[in-house]
């Protein structure tokens, strides 16, 4: 199994569950730290050669593979009105075209073992808008279409793709989260602005667990038939889900903005 984002939160909760479970994991990441029974290798998602290097050395020094969970990923908030485009630019360049180098690189040596699983990590912000993070939930919704269409092509070989949508979590995504650069100076949306990401990060601060969300995976990848998409939080979250399929969206809407942190 080859994991990217391995150096920190989800990905290295995966990393660190699937060696427990004695899985061969290589995780991998910009640092290309290792963990407990798994060894780190380094790797720029961001960077096309990278990644093909990277996947080519795994299969390499393992004679195969069998697995990716590509789970490097970062989030700008901002207004979108005040988000520069190369800031969102670089959030889509490892959110969403990070996860495409893995997947490209993987399928050939997928497809020759006649099977796989590909796990993408998307977000409950990849079906529900979250404001002030606009190109964040844009780079999820975009790998939710992308991994439907991927499924579709991939099925005849036995290889399997699976979305799974972590609501909250605490983890150092809270930490890492890049404010954009004009925000600092941002007049027109500034309250709202810190009223919404001061309760996102409230509650990322009392979310699952990495592990929790790790856990998902491993049900995945160990399921007979795994599903299009696995959502995991806290029930409150996961309700919104089903809450925008089936309610008139102004109703969800109204619904939705004191959990979002918009008035």
């Amino acid at each position: 199994m080859m994991v990217t984002g391995a150096s920190a939160g989800i990905g290295r909760a995966c990393a660190d569950r699937f060696a427990a479970a004695g899985w061969t994991v290589v995780g991998a990441s910009r640092r290309g730290s290792g963990g407990d029974g798994w060894t780190g290798l380094v790797v720029d998602v961001d960077d096309t050669e990278s990644v093909t290097a990277g996947v080519a050395e795994v299969v390499r020094g393992h004679g195969r593979l069998d697995a990716i969970v590509p789970a490097a990923g970062f989030a700008v908030a901002g207004a979108v009105e005040h988000t520069g485009i190369d800031e969102a630019r670089a959030e889509f360049e490892t959110n969403f075209w990070g996860t495409a180098r893995l997947v490209q690189a993987a399928l050939p040596h997928l497809r020759a073992r006649r099977g796989g699983r590909i796990v993408l990590m998307s977000s409950i912000g990849g079906a529900i808008g979250l404001p002030f993070q606009a190109f964040y939930s844009a780079s999820k919704f975009a790998l939710e279409g992308y991994a439907e269409s991927l499924a579709y092509e991939v099925r005849p070989f036995g290889i399997s793709v699976t979305l799974v949508q972590p609501g909250n979590a605490a983890t150092d995504f809270t930490a890492n989260r890049r404010m954009a650069a004009r925000a600092a100076t941002d007049d027109v949306y500034a309250d709202a602005l810190k009223l919404a990401i001061g309760v996102m990060e409230r509650d990322e601060a009392n979310g699952c667990t990495a592990d929790h969300v790790a856990a998902a995976v491993q049900r995945v990848v160990r399921a007979r038939r795994p599903p299009r998409r696995v959502s995991v939080g806290k029930a409150g979250e996961r309700v919104g889900l089903v809450a925008k399929r089936l309610l008139p969206f102004s109703v969800f809407e109204k619904a939705a903005k004191s959990s979002l942190g918009v008035s």
